[in-house]
């Protein structure tokens, strides 16, 4: 049995999906949330219990959190738990920080069901699924060219990229709360960056790590240190 979170704005979709999908004899919904900080938290409630999402069915425009957002940090923090967008947007934009940011398929609300529960099953095996004519919207643009490498000290070369983009917002005095409203991000996954941070520069504390990143950052900030984004 598929388990589902349904997560729309909308009441009368989320009853109406419910209604189609649990007609399905290996589809089950085990959740339901209107904006993307319930899903969040819906999926960590759940996590880990026998009501566990499976495949998490998500709009991409909703009140406080958008889908994109939440698609980002569960896919950040739960990534045994696949999304797949199911809205009436078809934004070049949207499909592509949705699928970006771990979304395994894209789908527009007006697909018939038996198309969309094939789509589910496709999803839950781990396999990208998209509706006609989004896979085309999913060509990103070119990244900017690399920082050369002689401005990084060879201690942050070991850093993963999402490590180095914390490092550099801890740098500009943002606490661990306010990075992960920047990176839609947990705030337990930025403990666990700064944790392997000052482990690998052996460092003894996020005062440490600011002053050494700002030891060098300045040269790396003219060179559009943007691009350390995820």
């Amino acid at each position: 049995m598929i388990r589902l979170l349904l997560v729309d704005d909308q009441t009368i979709i989320r009853q109406g999906l419910t209604n189609l999908l649990e007609a399905q004899p290996d589809l089950t919904v085990v959740g339901m949330a209107e904006n993307g900080q319930q899903a969040v938290d819906q999926v960590i409630a759940l996590y880990a219990t026998p009501r566990q999402p499976d495949v998490v069915l998500m709009d991409v425009r909703m009140p406080q959190v958008d889908g994109v957002a939440a698609t980002r940090q569960i896919c950040d923090d739960f990534p045994g738990v696949k999304i797949l967008v199911l809205t009436t947007f078809d934004d070049d934009e949207y499909v592509q920080q949705a699928m970006r940011y771990g979304a395994k398929g894209y789908l527009l609300k007006q697909t018939p069901v038996d198309q969309l529960a094939i789509a589910i099953r496709v999803v839950h095996q781990g396999y990208t699924h998209m509706g006609p004519g989004l896979f085309e919207k999913t060509q990103f643009p070119a990244a900017p060219a690399e920082l050369p490498a002689a401005l990084i000290p060879p201690e942050l070369e070991g850093l993963s990229p999402r490590e180095q983009e914390v490092l550099k917002l801890i740098s500009n005095g943002l606490s661990n709360r306010e990075i992960a409203q920047t990176l839609y991000i947990s705030e337990r996954t930025v403990r666990n960056h700064v944790t392997s941070i000052l482990s690998q520069l052996q460092l003894r504390d996020r005062t440490q790590a600011a002053l050494y990143a700002n030891g060098f950052w300045p040269q790396v900030d003219s060179l559009k240190v943007a691009k350390l984004r995820f």
